[in-house]
């Protein structure tokens, strides 16, 4: 790559430090060529609630192993695997396995899932309306952007009897699927981090368990509504397919699925994201 170009401070880590990488800073992260000279550096992007909690829990850990664990806070959902692809980091923690299969097909990456750590519901929340019944006719409801939670948002909806889709690969239905809306609701689609925000806005919202714990919701106590603990979209740590052996990301996964690990996710989430390993 030629000379180093200097770090900027925000991207010097020491283990405990995370960097934050807004999505518009990306391109000033690729200009940098911020990278570190530690044999034992391992860069893990994840968004702030609860990956990179989770992912802070075990760098000391890590760090007794010789692996310098850095963790890369990203603020949206294309980014980190992006920054994969582009070999920026070393592995991500954000997404399940639908959305992984989505930007694989749609961006052309080869990546692979390192394991299954834990289950985020999804939850429908409002701040004015007390109950999905109680919500009034003609009035607006926020569904995450990216197909595969606006897939996952519907079907909630559709299991409440809010609406009803038609029949065929649910997996993938869009608010073009609806084929029956009782109340004549409007649907619309935000961008995920943005939704507890547009809480002010809606009548409900549907919002990943991470996006409403980052805003203090409660995903417990707080949803009119939440998936049931048997759905099929488990977070993963993603990496590279020819890295699989790698001994750093087995160390990874190893402290990511341990004991230490389930406490601490018990213990702090309180039962709003549950382990799955």
């Amino acid at each position: 790559m030629g000379r180093r170009r200097p770090c900027a401070k925000s991207c010097r880590q020491a283990g405990e430090e995370k960097t934050v990488i807004p999505a518009f800073f990306y391109a000033l992260l690729l200009l940098w060529g911020c990278a570190s000279d530690s044999k034992g550096a391992l860069r893990v992007a994840a968004t702030p609630v609860p990956h990179a909690e989770m992912l802070s829990e075990i760098q000391g850990d890590l760090k007794k192993q010789g692996i310098d664990l850095q963790i890369v806070v990203v603020d949206d959902y294309i980014l980190p695997n992006r920054l994969l692809f582009e070999k920026e980091v070393d592995a991500n923690f954000f997404q399940h396995l639908p959305f992984l299969k989505k930007q694989e097909k749609e961006f052309g990456y080869r990546f692979s899932s390192l394991a299954k750590i834990h289950l985020e519901p999804l939850g429908i929340y409002s701040k004015r309306f007390q109950s999905l019944s109680s919500i009034p006719d003609k009035s607006s409801i926020a569904l995450p952007n990216d197909p595969t939670n606006e897939a996952r948002a519907l079907n909630l909806l559709e299991k409440e009897g809010v609406i009803h889709l038609q029949e065929g690969d649910k997996e993938n239905a869009t608010a073009a699927s609806i084929v029956s809306n009782p109340k004549g609701l409007t649907f619309l689609e935000v961008d995920a981090p943005m939704l507890p925000r547009a809480l002010t806005d809606v009548a409900a919202a549907v919002i990943p368990g991470n996006f409403a714990l980052q805003a203090g919701l409660d995903p417990l106590r707080d949803p009119l509504a939440k998936e049931s603990t048997d759905s099929p979209y488990a977070n993963i740590l993603v990496i590279r397919i020819e890295e699989e052996g790698r001994p750093e990301l087995q160390a990874l996964k190893e402290a990511m699925t341990s004991e230490k690990m389930r406490a601490f996710i018990l213990t702090k989430y309180k039962g709003a994201i549950i382990p799955v390993f």
